[in-house]
C-alpha cells in the first residue's frame, strides 16, 4: 500500500513541479490568438471552456489503455508502477503537454502535418500512413471492447454484433457532427461515470482486506516474457501513448488561451496515469499472476475489470465502475476516428465545412473498421501497441526539433525520445511481428540503428536553424 500511496503522490508532485517546468520552458503567451479563434469554423474549431476541454481531453486520450493496458501490465508485478509513474510525468505528459502546444502554434495541426513542418517531407507521408493505422486500429479495438464490457454486464442478453452495430452508429454522429454537437455536450456525463467508477475502485481497494503489493523487480509474468521491451508495448496509455499525439490536435482546436495548456494537455495526461495505477494495483491485489493471466486469456480484461468491480463494490458499485470502463473506450473511439476525418482532410486539401465532404471522407474509414473487427482482440492489441509506440517516438522527436531549433531545452524531450525509439527497434528487431530476431541480438543492433537515428536528426536540426524555418504559424 505505501508504494502505492508514494506513487500518487508523486505523479500529483509532478504536474505541480514538472509539469510546471515544462511549461516554463515552452513559454505559452496568452496575447496570441489561438486556433479556436483564428480559425472558427463551427464544427472542429470552436472555443471552449478549460475544464470542458480537459474533460475532452482525458477522455479522448484514455480509451480502455488505462484499463487494459495496466491489468496486462500487472503481470509483470509492481515494477509496473514504476513506468506509470516516471513515464508519465519525464516522457507521457511532456509528450502530451508539446504536441498540443505546438498544435496551437501551428493553426491546429495534427501530427502529419507537424513531421512535414520539422521532419521533413518525406517524413509527413510517413507518418501520415502510421497515424491512420493507429486510428483505425483504435477505433476498431475500441468498437470491440466496450462491447464485450456491455456483453459481460448485460449477461450476453443483447448479442455483441447488436452492441457493435450501435456503437458503430454512435461513432459516425461524433465523426461527423460538429464537435460541440455530440462531445461537448455528453462528455461531462461520460466523465463524471469515469471518475465515479474508478475512485470508487481506488478508495474501495485502500480499505479493503486486499494487499496491494509493494516495489519489487521480480518478474511475475506466468510466461516469464521480458520487462524490457514489453512492459513499454503493454502499458502505453497510462504512461506515454503516440495515440495521444493523434487526439490533442482535435482540442488543440478549442482552447482559448495558451495558458490553459497544462491543465490541458500535462494534466490530464497525470490524470490517466492515477487511472492506470487504481487498475494495475486491483488487478495486482485481487488476482495471482497465474489467475490474471487465464482470467485475460479467456475473456480479454474485460472479465478482470468485471470481476474487480464486482468484488471491490458489490453489485450496484461495481457496474457504475463497469459503466465508466465502457466509458473509457467509447469515448476515445469516436475521436479517433475523428481524428482521422481530420487528418486525411488536412492531408487532401478538403474543406469540412460541408456535410457531404465530411461523409466522403467518414464512410470508407467505417467500412474498413468493420472489416477488422473480424480480428482477434489479441492480435489487434499487439499491432495497435506497436503502431502506438512509434508514433509515440515519432511525436517525442517532431517536439525535440521544436524546441531545437527554438535555442530551448530540447533534453526534456529528446531524453524520452530516444528511450522510446530504443524500445521500438528492439521489439521490432525482436517480436514475430517483426524480424524475430533473439532479444540479447535485438538491443545491440538497435544501438548503431539509434546512432544513425540521432546523426540524421542533427544533420536536419542544424538545416533548419540554417534556413530558419517557421516554428510557429504567425496569427494576427
Amino acid at each position: 500500500m505505501i508504494t502505492f500511496i508514494v506513487a500518487i503522490a508523486l505523479l500529483i508532485l509532478g504536474y505541480l513541479v514538472y509539469g510546471k517546468f515544462i511549461e516554463k520552458i515552452f513559454g505559452p503567451t496568452d496575447s496570441r490568438k489561438t486556433p479556436a479563434y483564428e480559425n472558427s469554423d463551427g464544427v472542429d474549431y470552436v472555443p471552449m471552456n478549460k475544464h470542458k476541454n480537459a474533460l475532452i481531453q482525458l477522455l479522448n486520450i484514455a480509451g480502455t489503455g488505462p484499463i487494459f493496458g495496466p491489468i496486462m501490465g500487472a503481470l509483470f508485478g509492481p515494477v509496473a508502477f514504476i513506468w506509470i509513474v516516471l513515464g508519465s510525468i519525464f516522457a507521457g505528459a511532456v509528450h502530451d503537454y508539446l504536441t498540443g502546444m505546438i498544435s496551437i502554434r501551428n493553426r491546429g495541426a495534427h501530427i502529419p502535418e507537424l513531421a512535414g513542418r520539422f521532419l521533413g517531407a518525406v517524413s509527413k507521408h510517413v507518418v501520415n500512413i502510421f497515424a491512420l493505422l493507429l486510428l483505425l486500429l483504435v477505433g476498431t479495438v475500441f468498437v470491440t471492447t466496450p462491447a464485450s464490457l456491455l456483453a459481460i454486464l448485460l449477461n450476453g442478453k443483447v448479442a455483441i454484433w447488436i452492441l457493435i452495430t450501435v456503437i458503430f452508429i454512435y461513432y459516425f454522429l461524433s465523426t461527423i457532427l460538429p464537435i460541440d454537437k455530440i462531445i461537448g455536450r455528453f462528455y461531462p456525463i461520460f466523465g463524471a461515470v469515469l471518475l465515479l467508477g474508478s475512485l470508487g475502485v481506488g478508495v474501495s481497494l485502500l480499505f479493503s482486506d486486499y494487499k496491494i503489493p509493494e516495489l519489487t523487480l521480480e518478474n511475475m509474468h506466468p510466461a516469464n516474457l521480458p520487462v524490457f521491451p514489453i512492459l513499454f508495448f503493454t502499458i502505453t496509455c497510462g504512461a506515454l501513448s503516440g495515440f495521444h499525439a493523434t487526439q490533442s490536435p482535435i482540442i488543440s482546436r478549442t482552447v482559448k488561451k495558451e495558458s490553459e495548456g497544462r491543465y490541458v494537455f500535462y494534466g490530464m495526461m497525470i490524470a490517466e496515469a492515477v487511472i492506470a495505477m487504481i487498475w494495475a494495483a486491483a488487478a495486482m491485489s485481487l488476482l495471482d499472476g497465474q489467475t490474471l493471466s487465464e482470467f485475460i486469456n479467456t475473456g480479454t480484461p474485460s472479465a478482470v475489470v468485471n470481476e474487480v468491480s464486482m468484488t471491490l463494490l458489490g453489485a450496484v458499485g461495481g457496474t457504475i465502475a463497469v459503466l465508466g470502463a465502457i466509458v473509457l473506450p467509447i469515448t476515445s473511439g469516436d475521436t479517433a476516428f475523428r481524428a482521422a476525418r481530420s487528418i486525411i482532410a488536412d492531408y487532401l486539401k478538403i474543406d469540412q465545412k460541408r456535410v457531404a465532404k465530411r461523409l466522403a471522407i467518414a464512410i470508407p474509414l467505417f467500412a474498413i473498421s468493420a472489416l477488422l473487427t473480424q480480428i482477434d482482440f489479441n492480435i489487434l492489441w499487439r499491432y495497435f501497441s506497436s503502431a502506438n509506440q512509434a508514433t509515440a517516438a515519432i511525436a517525442l522527436w517532431i517536439a525535440t526539433m521544436y524546441l531545437f531549433v527554438k535555442g530551448k531545452n530540447y533534453f526534456v524531450s529528446l531524453i524520452p525520445a530516444l528511450f522510446i525509439s530504443y524500445m521500438v527497434l528492439v521489439y521490432i528487431l525482436s517480436e514475430k511481428i517483426g524480424f524475430n530476431l533473439d532479444l540479447n541480438v535485438s538491443f545491440i543492433v538497435a544501438i548503431p540503428l539509434m546512432i544513425i537515428l540521432v546523426v540524421m536528426f542533427l544533420i536536419k536540426g542544424n538545416s533548419n536553424k540554417k534556413h530558419k524555418i517557421k516554428t510557429d504559424i504567425a496569427v494576427d
